[in-house]
């Protein structure tokens, strides 16, 4: 019987026992790592917002919340941000330093939760117990995804990064920038260093790295780097962006014969532990830069390595995008490994000898044919399937997508005389029926073909110079022209925009109007008279932008919203003898200028001055969602009047149209008949002349309907030469020196070199 009873004694005791040891781990329990507000107020802004836009909030205000002393620390744009739109309390945590370095506690975790949604409240139990204690780092980060949930916020995401380096071991390098494969994140309020040479995985928003969630490993291979320097322990070279020394704990076999080659480093917790060479080369002139492959002569389109780099190893060192590959040319030698390309090494400068242009459709309405039948103007050969066939004058060829021809991709036509050329009969411009000198090159693109003819350079601007402008104009006027043709040109060659068709640039007036009308003896003096020169500023070729006709004033650079410090030769000047400029920005000062006639030197010229009526129900039709409306304005205008904002009114909505394009394509109505000064007419124009326009809003009828009356000057953009501009100074005594550096001031014309 006793013993039952202590039996039964114990069995009552073990909870209690149990139960005070339990309550002594509680009490003896460390309190959970808490968060500090300026990491927490980092991520929480990021779910708001992105650090782009919490940097230009913190520009553009007026005064910061932190005291100035405190006010360099890289949290408090994030801070600020929530303060301004009343995410976090100033009374419940103060814009200081000190507060911001401490640790966030219940309740504010609770009060930013609640702020960003209804749907959180209650998320964070805050009680009298915890109000003011450190809410744990965990906690934070669950109640952190539930945030961008309530949010809908698709912007913050994991990546998963290898990190090429950070300001502690990139020369140059800027703080708080890491450097990795997926290109550059900023990561202020963290720690990166230690990661360098490392996979992780990140949580990030647009750039900025919010949270490093794990180290995924310590072995990572930097492929297709380029090996600047080769000694026994290290190897310095192009890792990604960044120049890299990258040790070795022993001795790096046959090292000296690893410098200016592409190679695969393979590290392990920070050290070399084997470099692949990649030796093999293949070149050939560059006949389409697409997205996964480079097609090139005598090779056929080549794959490219997900890690595919572009080196130029002649003159200066430089990594280079893809872009920077030219069709056309053979700058290039490829580097390849196990048939694909890894690098592209540009070893030699570009000399712009040849042009290759996209031959678009009759009345220029698509680069794509579905047949296209040529004449040949003389014997010569095509290459197809990278076999040869002759062709002989007279012959005819139509080709469709379903060529069998066509299976290798690519027919190229090679006449014996390049003048002659070849006419493509499925084809009319102005002239007619247009034949094109050089080679022709027919490529299949999935269901439809394009055309493009490559010759050279100089034969290119024969025929783009009497397509742009008369030629019956001045001599001085058409090597004016000339001028900024090839510069024009020259650029877009090594803009390259047409890289993925094998072409440079097409033959409309996205562009330059190539072969449009016939070239003639003037305009052919005109291009070999100014043999290779190029309109150049500081060594390099301008942008040599070009227009019709002026109001009298050109405008500047800035219209297409570029910064005028990187082309100060596209400046406003008034064209008359003296130049300057004009003050027009104001409305006031614009109308009483248009609505005159200053003498200028284009001042007889009939699109000099024009006017049209435009009603309000005409301009409901390009905008419609803003009910009647009722009044148009130009609220801001640029250098020399041309407007850059219009604000339209209506019953419902006020709308901005920003841009000059934007603007004459808005106002533009093909029912609207222009009277020129001349008292000519035309109509049948879906966009304005130009922006260079004053509005009078006249009295609505009792249909509710307004008529606006335009007043305008000139035709196009008024960026550049006005090239009846140019026209009235050569018949003023100008050569073409002269006249360029009038419209392009800074600018001077100089030889085409390696630029």
């Amino acid at each position: 019987m006793k013993r039952k009873r202590k039996m039964i004694s114990w069995m009552i005791k073990i909870p209690l026992i149990l139960m005070v040891l339990i309550g002594i781990i509680l009490w003896k329990e460390p309190e959970r790592e808490g968060i500090t507000r300026a990491a927490a107020y980092k991520s929480a802004a990021l779910s708001l917002t992105t650090a782009g836009e919490c940097r230009q909030e913190e520009e553009e205000a007026d005064h910061s919340f932190f005291p100035i002393g405190d006010q360099e620390q890289w949290y408090v744009k994030y801070m600020d941000y929530l303060y301004r739109h009343k995410m976090i309390s100033e009374e419940m945590t103060p814009a200081l330093s000190k507060t911001a370095e401490g640790r966030l506690t219940y309740e504010e975790a609770a009060y930013f939760a609640e702020q960003v949604s209804e749907k959180l409240a209650g998320k964070v139990l805050v009680t009298k117990r915890n109000r003011q204690k450190p809410f744990p780092e965990d906690e934070w980060w669950e109640l952190y995804e539930q945030i961008c949930q309530a949010l809908d916020n698709e912007e913050v995401k994991e990546e998963t990064l290898v990190i090429y380096g950070t300001l502690d071991t990139v020369e140059n390098g800027t703080a708080w920038t890491v450097y990795t494969d997926q290109g550059e994140f900023g990561f202020e309020g963290l720690g990166m260093s230690k990661y360098v040479d490392t996979k992780i995985r990140v949580l990030e928003r647009q750039g900025e790295i919010i949270r490093i969630l794990e180290k995924c490993s310590d072995d990572v291979v930097y492929k297709n780097i380029w090996i600047s320097e080769a000694e026994e322990k290290s190897l310095t070279g192009y890792v990604g962006s960044v120049v890299r020394e990258l040790p070795s704990g022993k001795k790096i076999k046959a090292f000296e014969d690893m410098e200016g080659q592409v190679a695969d480093v393979y590290l392990s917790e920070g050290q070399i532990k084997k470099v692949v060479l990649k030796k093999e080369r293949i070149s050939g002139k560059v006949l389409a830069v697409k997205e996964d492959g480079i097609e090139i002569e005598g090779y056929g389109e080549v794959p490219l390595d997900e890690s595919f780099q572009v080196y130029k190893v002649f003159g200066d060192f430089e990594r280079q995008a893809k872009n920077n590959i030219l069709v056309g040319y053979d700058c290039e030698e490829f580097v390849t490994a196990d048939g694909k390309l890894c690098a592209a090494l540009i070893v030699r400068p570009f000399e712009a000898d040849t042009i290759r242009v996209l031959l678009m459709d009759t009345n220029f309405s698509s680069i794509f044919h579905d047949t296209i039948q040529l004449e040949f103007q003389c014997n010569g050969v095509y290459v197809a399937d990278e076999k040869e066939y002759p062709f002989y004058v007279g012959d005819t060829m139509t080709l469709t997508p379903a060529d069998s021809l066509l299976k290798k991709g690519r027919i190229v036509f090679k006449p014996e005389d390049k003048e002659l050329g070849i006419k493509v009969l499925t084809m009319e411009r102005s002239k007619g029926i247009p034949t094109y000198p050089g080679n022709l090159e027919i490529v299949r693109e999935e269901e439809s073909l394009v055309l493009i003819n490559e010759l050279y350079l100089e034969n290119y601007l024969k025929r783009v110079v009497p397509s742009e402008m008369p030629a019956s104009y001045e001599k001085e006027a058409l090597k004016a022209q000339a001028v900024c043709a090839r510069t024009y040109a020259y650029r877009q060659i090594q803009g390259n925009s047409y890289r993925q068709y094998g072409a440079h640039v097409d033959d409309s007036t996205k562009f330059q109007v190539y072969n449009n009308l016939e070239s003639g003896n003037a305009s052919d003096m005109a291009v070999n008279e100014t043999y290779g020169k190029l309109l150049l500023y500081q060594g390099q070729a301008a942008e040599a932008f070009y227009f019709s006709t002026s109001c009298g004033h050109t405008t500047d650079g800035t219209i297409w919203g570029a910064d005028i410090s990187t082309v100060p030769y596209l400046k406003g000047v008034a064209i008359k003898q003296e130049g300057g400029e004009l003050s027009l920005t104001s409305n006031e000062k614009f109308s009483e200028f248009i609505k005159g006639s200053p003498k200028c030197y284009e001042s007889d010229y009939a699109f000099y001055r024009w006017n049209t009526k435009l009603t309000s129900k005409q301009l409901e039709q390009k905008i419609p969602d803003i009910g009647t409306i009722t009044k148009v304005t130009m609220k801001e205008r640029s250098t020399g009047g041309i407007g850059s904002v219009l604000l339209v009114e209506g019953t419902e909505k006020t709308k901005e149209i920003r841009g000059e394009g934007q603007i004459r394509a808005t106002l533009g109505n093909t029912e609207l008949v222009i009277e020129k000064q001349d008292g000519s007419t035309v109509t049948g124009w879906a966009s304005l002349p130009s922006s260079f326009i004053s509005i009078e809003c006249g009295a609505p009828d009792e249909n509710h309907e307004t008529v606006f009356t335009i007043y305008g000057g000139g035709y196009g953009h008024g960026v550049g030469m006005s090239q009846n501009g140019a026209q009235a100074m050569a018949k003023a005594g100008k050569n073409y020196r002269e006249i360029l550096e009038f419209f392009y001031q800074g600018a001077t014309v100089g030889e085409m070199g390696s630029q």
